[in-house]
């Protein structure tokens, strides 16, 4: 591939925000300083703009296989590069599941033949593959992941032995979903016995309740403890869920992480009334106060990671009623500009978001040199204006669903381009046709 030298940029690294150029070489960040000079590179005058680490997603469901009508593996690639995304992990609930190392090699050829950004997928815990689990060398993939709550049919891991013994025998990060079957499984009762199958989707953080959360988080967690396992909470929605975790040892040392997700910062229950089920999750968007708690608990670091949850499914079968609509939406498009206009707010910083987005997925899933802009790691950057309006819309959104929660919104800042091991990826609306994404690989 030819040199790329960026000129006159802002970098957001390591905590820290200086001009300098930037040169690509192949698929390396070849040199960082001032006045690089080379006749060779292609020349990006990038004066005034800011360049991030490619975003690291560590939580994404781009439907392949098995229902790809919704998305795929390129469509939603693609959508997440142009969103300034240039490395997911995707998860396993698919058809067939990833549940045995086999159908984990078959998704990584997918991944390789479609795949516009880096690409890695979890193996999924169910409460009869263990056997296979132990199997599976703890650098083949970014983790396993366990649904311990019923949010995908029979990837439900609910036998308690089987869930201990595998904390016990898996080096990997354990990645959780954390809501207690049982518990919304009674409130779901109560609301159809008022409303049938058209329950106001006002209720559903209701049903899914902040008592589910919990006892499914604080019993993964205290079991984490007593196993000495590595786990990894999920999309965290609650507040009083922040009392479980720990801000007074760095991430390198914790045993125990969270993560949130964009529409639980960015969403509470007031905007079921004019969203519906187009901000339907599992678990649910919550209250203004619960929201509030999970940034406090962002900035002080008991949350170590911000991901998408991207999960994509058609508007026709959104607009249905409650417990016929399905749970999830698009975001890796608009997640970056999302985070950034709580930068213009001034509720975070640059170097936080970059924290959070770059830096920690990459420490906590141990990925080889991704995540910094550092001399000799892989080119896999972000050039943002962040001066430059742009209303979301169905016509300049890249997902195959053809629709997005942010729609009608003017955001303030927009990703121009995007590096995906040094290749220009995405330029100002623009995809190369080239693909240049590589398998994760893990320093472990």
């Amino acid at each position: 591939m030819a040199k790329v030298l960026i000129k006159n940029v802002h970098i957001v690294n390591e905590n820290s925000i200086f001009e300098s150029d930037v040169l690509l070489q192949d698929t390396l960040i070849s040199k960082i300083d001032t006045d690089i000079l080379d006749g060779d590179a292609m020349v990006i005058d990038a004066k005034g703009k800011f360049l991030l680490p490619g975003i690291i997603d560590d939580q994404v469901h781009f439907r392949e296989p098995g229902l790809t009508h919704k998305g795929n593996i390129a469509s939603e690639s693609r959508a997440a590069v142009s969103g300034g995304i240039t490395s997911f992990m995707e998860q396993p609930n698919t058809i067939p599941q990833t549940t045995t190392i086999e159908k984990l090699e078959t998704k990584f050829e997918m991944g390789k033949a479609s795949s516009y950004a880096n690409y890695s997928f979890l193996f999924g815990g169910t409460n009869d593959n263990l056997e296979e689990l132990k199997r599976l060398d703890k650098k083949a993939c970014s983790g396993v992941k366990l649904f311990l709550g019923s949010s995908t049919g029979n990837m439900l891991v609910d036998d308690e032995q089987v869930i201990e013994e595998i904390f016990k025998n898996t080096e990997m990060v354990i990645s959780a979903h954390c809501e207690d079957e049982t518990t919304i499984k009674a409130n779901l009762a109560k609301y159809k016995s008022e409303y049938s199958d058209d329950i106001p989707v006002k209720y559903h953080h209701l049903i899914r309740s902040e008592e589910a959360c919990y006892l499914s988080s604080s019993k993964a967690i205290a079991l984490a403890k007593k196993t000495g396992a590595r786990l990894h909470v999920f999309h965290l929605s609650t507040g009083k869920e922040m009392e479980l975790f720990r801000n007074d040892i760095p991430l390198e040392n914790k045993k125990i992480t969270a993560e949130v997700c964009i529409h639980h910062l960015w969403f509470s229950d007031v905007d079921y009334d004019t969203k519906g089920t187009l901000i339907k999750w599992n678990p649910a968007v919550k209250t203004a106060s619960d929201r509030s708690k999970l940034w406090e608990a962002l900035l002080d670091d008991r949350i170590d990671v911000i991901a998408t949850d991207h999960a994509p499914h058609l508007l026709t079968e959104k607009d249905n009623v409650y417990t016929k609509a399905p749970s999830g939406g698009p975001l890796v498009q608009h997640a970056l500009p999302a985070m950034l206009e709580k930068y213009h707010d001034g509720t975070i910083s640059l170097e936080k978001i970059v924290e959070k987005m770059c830096h920690n997925p990459s420490k906590l899933f141990d990925i080889e040199k991704r995540g910094f802009i550092r001399e000799g790691y892989f080119a896999d950057l972000v050039l943002v204006d962040l001066n430059n309006e742009w209303e979301a819309n169905a016509d300049n959104n890249n997902y195959k669903c053809g629709w997005s929660p942010f729609d009608g919104y003017t955001f303030r800042s927009k990703i121009t381009q995007t590096f995906v091991n040094g290749h220009l990826a995405y330029n100002n609306g623009s995809f190369s046709p080239e693909r240049h994404a590589k398998r994760l690989t893990f320093d472990r």
